[in-house]
């Protein structure tokens, strides 16, 4: 068996999976693995998404784990045995891994949904845009990384899949760089809003009670929703959030900031007009 050296987010998903599955059985990794036949620590290997699992063994697992969810079963086949090396892998070993994980949730999601507070969401940015984000870090990154940076998040935008945003006012207010730049990000949204796949709502600064500003985050569809996942920032890279009650309170976080913005076409004639006022 050839152990990973790091594992990716999505193959940490599996794991994690496959742990709370046998938890939820009531099994320890020794009597797992006696059910399975192994020694303990490929089990202990396999729930830290070090080592792979084949499809018999993912529907093995599920058996004794007396899991009959046949859905979430096929979802997680489909991750175990998935060998797609995407774009992104070429950035392995210059970008943070986070960056790739990022970009690999795009990739499997079935649908994006996103709140933002304070910038302009990475994938509807303007690289102008994403080139002053990038440059505010503390510490100032290489000319070279924050290069790959930007690269990295234009190639991320090629995704055709629902998306829908809720873009608090402020956001399209802050000048992240100059006046141009500012008009050009307001023109890509306002563009992007008209695509099929894309919604786009705004919070408007005179709105009372708005009470959700920590609401920041965005919300992958999985497969099934057993593997939604919930990304925000943190200082460091992104926190990817799994556990079925903090997928259930993000769900309802969402609808209710989505509730209270506007609607699209309305949300476009605010942008318009923030667009004359630069």
């Amino acid at each position: 068996m050839v152990k990973r050296r790091e594992p990716t987010a999505r193959q940490m998903r599996l794991a994690t999976e496959l742990r709370r599955l046998r938890e939820a059985a009531g099994l320890n990794s020794r009597e797992a693995a006696e059910l399975l036949g192994v020694a303990p620590a490929q089990i202990t290997h396999i729930e830290s998404g070090l080592a792979g699992v084949s499809e018999q063994r993912v529907r093995r697992l599920a058996s004794h784990y007396a899991c009959t969810d046949e859905r979430f079963i096929e979802a997680l086949i489909a991750m175990a045995t998935d060998r797609t090396r995407g774009w992104w892998e070429e950035y392995r070993g210059q970008l943070p891994t986070s960056f790739l994980d990022l970009a690999e949730l795009d990739h499997h999601a079935t649908f994006l949904r996103e709140v933002a507070v304070l910038y302009v969401p990475g994938l509807l940015q303007t690289q102008d845009y994403a080139r002053a984000v990038f440059s505010a870090r503390v510490p100032e990154l290489a000319q070279e990384e924050l290069n790959l940076r930007v690269y990295h998040r234009m190639r991320r935008q090629q995704i055709a899949l629902p998306y829908r945003l809720v873009i608090h006012e402020a956001a399209l207010r802050i000048r992240v760089s100059d006046r141009a730049a500012s008009r050009a990000q307001l023109a890509r949204l306002l563009e992007r809003s008209e695509a099929d796949n894309v919604t786009v709502r705004v919070v408007p600064f005179d709105l009372d009670g708005f009470g959700r500003a920590a609401s920041t985050m965005t919300y992958a569809g999985g497969a099934v929703p057993k593997l939604d996942t919930v990304v925000r920032d943190v200082p460091h890279g992104s926190a990817f959030i799994d556990s079925e009650a903090q997928l259930g309170a993000f769900r309802t976080r969402f609808r209710k900031v989505e509730a209270v913005s506007l609607g699209p076409e309305r949300s476009r004639d605010l942008i318009n007009r923030l667009t004359k006022e630069l």
